[in-house]
């Protein structure tokens, strides 16, 4: 069976419990020190496998599944296109976009045309946005291994405190298949991302961040 349909059927039913819940407990206890022991060979190679796989997809566009810590669920589209580049287009009526150029993390809200921005070399997520991706010499605090799924959590540290991000992979494509990003105040964002397109060609507009666009008064 095609693994776009198994996904798409499991979130529209709302029983993507089983990745999620392993997303969530991967970052559930929010290690803030440098994983305490030795990568095991199985999983290094797994991660080296990874990194490979990954940084040959120049381009990935497909929709995404967004769950918040209060349990609030918000649907869009996302585009990557390394390096450096990623974007998240949120489903009507909402306006708000994120997107990525390199220099930080942007939330854009059209309607009002506001941005706020956040540095991305604090955001551990910028580990898979690069051209040569390499997660073993990321800042990795945990690593989860079923017979299915790899989770492997990294962290980096902030003006604010702790930001961690857990990616989970697919063992047998390598593929990314979900990612929890939690903030220093222990705040959870997950996102799965299912019907993935690779190597497609994305207008550059899609990662635009208008001049004009003002900073929120409260940020």
């Amino acid at each position: 069976m095609d693994r776009r349909i198994d996904r798409r059927r499991l979130i529209g039913l709302g029983l993507a419990a089983l990745p999620l819940g392993f997303a969530l407990s991967a970052g559930a206890t929010r290690p803030a020190l440098a994983l305490d022991r030795a990568l095991s060979l199985e999983e290094e190679g797994l991660l080296r496998a990874i990194s490979i796989h990954n940084s040959r997809i120049h381009t990935m566009v497909g929709k995404f599944l967004q769950i918040d810590t209060q349990g609030g669920r918000t649907e869009g589209m996302f585009y990557l296109e390394r390096p450096d580049k990623i974007a998240f287009r949120y489903a009507p009526p909402s306006r708000e976009e994120i997107v990525s150029v390199g220099r930080g993390f942007y939330v854009l809200d059209r309607r009002e045309q506001t941005k706020y921005a956040y540095p991305q070399d604090k955001v551990p997520l910028r580990q898979f946005l690069t051209d040569e991706i390499d997660l073993t010499k990321a800042n990795i605090s945990d690593v989860l291994l079923t017979d299915a799924f790899i989770a492997v959590t990294l962290y980096d540290e902030s003006p604010m405190g702790t930001v961690e991000v857990s990616l989970i992979f697919e063992i047998d494509t390598l593929e990314l298949w979900q990612w929890t990003l939690t903030e220093p105040s222990g705040a959870e964002l997950t996102f799965s991302i299912y019907d993935v397109q690779q190597d497609v060609t994305i207008p550059p507009a899609y990662f635009s961040i208008p001049a004009n666009y003002k900073t929120p008064a409260n940020h």
